[in-house]
């Protein structure tokens, strides 16, 4: 029997597929020309001496997405008196302040995303698990009804699903959230007509939205939605998104604790079905259903590729101050560290 939280008589609106990509209502270009113009000099060095603090500073996510949220209230307030946008609409407004959000994300993307051990270890475990249930789940299991086991939109909303890990912005990867639960709620609407009933409610969407989930399987699930919640501005966390969002958290921890009770099975049936499934995916002459990344793969993404060569008693940086370091100058610093720690160990 599935079990949720949530609001089972809430029924999501109507609403027109979402095609997540960096031009979805964000006008990236027109926010990097703004920033180039030599009136927007100080603003571009006020949002570049932050980027560079925050990469020097030792922090967890957590702590950093307190930083990251006060800068971008700070900073939303600065634009909103900006010569460059004094003028400019609440559209023209809003588009800067995405794209002021997505450029410090993009450029501290490697050092809030899955930074720690303990989210990559979260991401193998949830992907491992999906993988096994992919063998053997079914809409049955999930209690849907039949007129709503439609397999096509399901995958619609699978394929939009994986496309998560594509994008490196809050902004993004939200949207490809979006965009899979705009598909599933639209066919929820043309069933609800056809069969000149009343829209369902969120007893039907979130077991189709977990449906899905398992179907697509999306790449680090579990540092996509942590990354979402800490770094996207909270003020846009509203309303629909919010209610969306919550409701693919809600699918995360309802895949991690999933079990015989959460699928209408017997327990025996439910631990048989497990074995089969690690048999299948271990087993010799079985072949792969998906690559899962090991630990050691996802840990390396965090890793430095370039190498620096430091010769014994120069330190480059050494009489520089923070505020004056490049960005590059940054990246070679965090290079020069790395490696240091790697020859003393």
């Amino acid at each position: 029997m599935l079990i949720v939280d949530a609001d089972p008589h809430r029924s999501p609106s109507r609403v027109s597929p979402m095609e997540p990509s960096p031009s979805s209502s964000l006008d990236f270009t027109d926010f990097l020309t703004r920033m180039r113009h030599p009136a927007s000099a100080d603003l571009f060095r006020f949002t570049n001496r932050f980027i560079v603090s925050f990469s020097l500073c030792r922090t967890n996510a957590e702590n950093g997405s307190s930083k990251i949220q006060e800068f971008l209230a700070k900073i939303e307030t600065i634009i909103r008196e900006h010569p460059l946008w004094v003028h400019a609409s609440d559209a023209e407004i809003e588009n800067a302040l995405e794209g002021l959000e997505k450029y410090v994300m993009l450029k501290l993307f490697n050092r809030v995303f899955a930074a720690s051990p303990e989210d990559a270890e979260a991401d193998l475990r949830i992907s491992k698990k999906i993988l096994l249930l992919q063998h053997f789940v079914k809409p049955d299991h999930l209690d849907l009804p039949g007129n709503f086991q439609i397999e096509a939109s399901w995958l619609n909303a699978a394929k939009e699903l994986k496309k998560i890990n594509a994008f490196r912005s809050p902004y993004e990867k939200l949207q490809c959230i979006m965009a899979c639960c705009h598909a599933i709620s639209n066919m929820l609407l043309e069933v609800s007509k056809s069969a000149n009933s009343s829209p369902v409610g969120a007893d039907v969407f979130l077991p189709i939205l977990i449906y899905a989930t398992i179907k697509a399987n999306p790449p680090q699930l579990h540092s996509n939605l942590k990354f979402i919640q800490l770094f996207r501005r909270q003020s846009k966390l509203v309303s629909e998104i919010e209610f969306y969002l919550t409701s693919m958290i809600s699918t995360e921890l309802f895949i991690i604790n999933i079990d015989a009770r959460s699928l209408s099975m017997e327990e025996t049936e439910f631990q048989k079905s497990m074995e089969s499934a690690k048999l299948a995916i271990d087993g010799p002459s079985s072949e792969p259903i998906a690559e899962v990344e090991t630990y050691k793969d996802i840990i390396s993404t965090m890793h430095c590729d370039k190498e620096i060569i430091l010769d014994e008693g120069k330190y480059p940086f050494m009489e520089t101050e923070a505020e004056d370091l490049t960005l590059s100058e940054v990246q070679d610093l965090l290079c020069s560290y790395k490696q240091l720690v790697k020859r003393k160990n």
